[in-house]
């Protein structure tokens, strides 16, 4: 098999229906946990009356999920956070929690994209005790994961694994963004989708099941959308559009969903400061892709402003763990 197999204590096959909720696709999954009614949202909302201390010193990070995750943006983090951070990874195309759990269901591109140095095999990671912090994300468009691929349920199972290896494993769950062409407006899903479908439908679902809580929200879709208003009304030095944030294919065309060098250093700041809180020691260091070659980075670009923005974010976000900035 791809991975191994971990049996998660509350499994049972075939026991998918449960308070209103049904995921057809997914009977056959044999580690799936019986369906529960979500956590009392008052209840929830009290995981997070209290901060996160802040970390004592740099951190290993396990990463999980896609191409949002990508190579580069765990490389800057690193880079941001300096000396002692240490990070590994596994990645698909397009690929869900379930995928990544369920070791009979294909991952695209798995062997390509885990064919570097950081990779190592999710499971195995967070069996051994090696790691502070465990950071999962779901694929987009994140409605279609909830309705179908059980997000909340399997988010749940992968926390419960990390904090099995290690108690004191920090997990959060990485929140991305949507195709910039989505009919119902880029920055309009952002703002909507936070609340209703990453805290609300994942963490609190989650909540409900053994291991699944408290498990904090990395909000980088909120990060990007906050920079995106900013920069389009001209107040950020070297930013002109939305645009800026993503990639160009080898024509020279818009790719509307993966970030360029410029959106790997904005998510990756995005990143830090849930993670660390303080300023990155790393800010204005000339950043490298993971293969080692220069970021295409602006030169106007007021790093400090950038950073100010991005903490405004995190800090007025309880389910964060950071706590008024």
């Amino acid at each position: 098999m791809r991975r191994n197999l971990i049996l998660f204590g509350l499994a049972a096959a075939g026991a998918l229906v449960a308070g209103g909720l049904a995921w057809h696709r997914l009977r056959r999954d044999p580690t799936l946990p019986p369906a529960r009614r979500p956590m009392p949202r008052s209840e929830f909302q009290g995981l997070y009356d209290r901060p996160l201390a802040p970390p004592s010193g740099p951190l290993r990070v396990f990463h999980l999920g896609h191409s949002l995750v990508g190579h580069d943006m765990p490389a800057m983090l690193a880079q941001l956070a300096g000396p002692g951070h240490r990070y590994e990874s596994q990645i698909g195309r397009g690929t869900t929690l379930r995928a990544h759990w369920e070791d009979d269901i294909p991952i695209e591109g798995y062997a390509e994209d885990n064919a570097h140095g950081r990779f190592r095999p999710a499971k195995e990671a967070l069996e051994s005790s090696d790691y502070d912090a465990f950071i999962m994300t779901e694929r987009v468009d994140i409605r279609t994961s909830i309705r179908e691929e059980g997000s909340a349920a399997y988010v749940a199972l992968w926390a419960e694994l990390a904090r099995r290896g290690n108690p004191d494993t920090r997990v959060y769950l990485y929140e991305t963004w949507n195709w910039l062409s989505v009919e119902d407006g880029w920055l309009e899903r952002m703002d909507g989708d936070l609340p209703r479908y990453w805290i609300d439908d994942i963490l609190r679902g989650a909540a409900a099941y053994l291991g699944g809580a408290p498990i904090y929200v990395i909000p980088a879709g909120q990060v990007l959308g906050r920079v995106t208003r900013a920069a389009e009304a001209g107040q950020v030095a070297g930013i002109a559009s939305r645009e800026d944030f993503f990639a160009r294919t080898a024509t020279g065309e818009l790719d509307r969903i993966h970030i360029g060098d410029l959106g790997a250093f904005v998510v990756a700041l995005a990143h830090h400061a849930v993670l660390y809180r303080t300023r990155p020691p790393g800010l204005d260091a000339e950043m490298r892709r993971a293969d080692g070659t220069p970021a295409d980075l602006p030169d106007e670009l007021d790093r400090a402003a950038l950073w100010s923005m991005i903490e405004e974010v995190v800090g007025g976000l309880p389910e964060t763990g950071v706590g008024r900035v």
